[in-house]
């Protein structure tokens, strides 16, 4: 492969190692690389998920992400804490603030609440070469906050996430340019590389490619054929091409839907459903009107508890875009009873409104109260925007299926 054509930028990887568990055991004097920790989303729940271990617990223990509390084994040298999502955030700002000691905000693409890529170009005569300024960020982090870093280095942002998943968790930094490729690269298996999920593994697997020299090596028509752009995408990935921006505004997308979904504490029954369905119809359609929009098209899924397994995920179009919560939650339940099975108990749910357009766009009817089911919908936001979430609810928010309340109180799901 000839990469003289292709762009070259000093692209960084840095994840932050067991981030979650390094926030708690700093707050608590410990070291995150000696010390077994474990942060739960509710300790409450013996079935709550182990949201991060530390590494001395996942290598003793085999302790993981999608561990539950209940399989901690009974060992008096594991620390438990509760999740505390407002401090993760919190310390990750300040971690992107340490960063922009080094490069503009435009510089930094914030890929999630721990891992961020940075692009350092052009800072050889302040900081040195790119292994460098990693060296220093890295040192900087751990110096301010106690905690660990993995960076990747590469050439484009795809090169400094992969060889950051597959060589710096080990060495702290590692780094591949294009030439890297064949040798750092290639031999692993296609799973192990970012973007390729168990669904492509299989797909690829059954077509005898295994390692990402493989795929490298494979037909890139038939790719296409076969997976469209995401099969030319895999391509060039394995040659190690990523024409994604490296500078600018990373954060700005178009909005395609209003979605929101609940994995439930506990089974509910096809009449006690009907109340979740009503409270996440109602957050998905304030944020439309946050955002001045309305759908057309609205989606419900369902997944039954694990005893009986299955569920459904279907949707259905009106004729006018809506935003109206009552609206959105009589086709929800339509929806409900014509391909619930009857029987089985709910575990999850997830709603979403999209098919989207400008809100003025939506016709009026002379013989409707559209209008004022509208300013209703309106009015409630400004109290909840002025007073809080939880200010004005539905009375069916305050029954034992409502779940607004508690959802109020957490950050992505998890304890604040």
């Amino acid at each position: 492969m000839d990469y003289s054509g292709y762009p070259r930028n000093d692209v960084l990887c840095i994840d932050m190692r067991s981030f979650y568990a390094s926030v708690e055991a700093v707050k608590r004097g410990l070291d995150p690389l000696t010390v077994q920790l474990a942060v739960v989303g509710d300790v409450s729940r013996p079935g709550s998920i182990v949201l991060a271990a530390s590494p001395p617990l996942k290598k003793k223990h085999g302790i993981s992400n999608v561990s539950r509390f209940f399989e901690l084994p009974d060992d008096p040298d594991i620390v438990i804490a509760s999740a505390h999502m407002a401090d993760y955030l919190e310390v990750s700002m300040e971690i992107t603030k340490l960063i922009k000691q080094y490069v503009p905000k435009e510089a930094i693409h914030q890929y999630s609440v721990d891992e961020v890529w940075v692009t350092v170009n052009g800072l050889e005569k302040l900081a040195g070469d790119r292994w460098q300024v990693a060296w220093f960020i890295k040192q900087d982090i751990l110096e301010n906050f106690g905690i660990t870093s993995s960076i990747g280095i590469g050439d484009n942002k795809f090169l400094a996430k992969v060889v950051m998943d597959l060589h710096a968790k080990k060495h702290g930094i590692a780094e591949c340019a294009y030439e890297d490729v064949t040798e750092k690269l290639w031999p692993f298996p296609v799973q192990d590389i970012w973007g390729v999920g168990r669904r492509m593994q299989r797909n690829l697997n059954r077509m005898g490619i295994v390692t990402l020299g493989q795929l490298a090596n494979f037909s890139l028509k038939s790719l296409t054929k076969r997976f469209g752009i995401m099969g030319e995408q895999l391509y060039w990935h394995a040659w190690g091409i990523d024409l994604s921006p490296v500078f600018g505004n990373f954060t700005k997308t178009e909005q395609k839907g209003f979605g929101h979904g609940i994995s439930l504490l506990r089974d509910y029954s096809g009449d006690e459903v009907a109340i979740c369905i009503l409270d996440l119809c109602e957050e998905a359609c304030r944020r439309a009107r946050s955002a001045n929009k309305a759908g057309k098209t609205i989606h419900l899924g369902i997944l039954y508890a694990k005893e009986t397994g299955g569920g459904f995920n279907r949707s259905r179009s009106v004729s006018l875009p809506t935003n109206i919560t009552m609206d959105m939650y009589n086709i929800c339940m339509q929806l409900f009873h014509e391909f619930y099975d009857g029987a089985s108990d709910i575990r999850h749910v997830y709603v979403t409104l999209d098919n989207l357009y400008e809100d003025g766009e939506t016709q009026l009817d002379l013989f409707d109260d559209r209008p004022k089911k509208k300013d209703i919908g309106y009015v409630m936001d400004a109290i909840r925007n002025k007073y809080g979430s939880t200010a004005i609810l539905r009375a069916t928010s305050y029954t034992d299926a409502g779940i607004t309340i508690e959802r109020s109180s957490k950050i992505g799901g998890h304890q604040a």
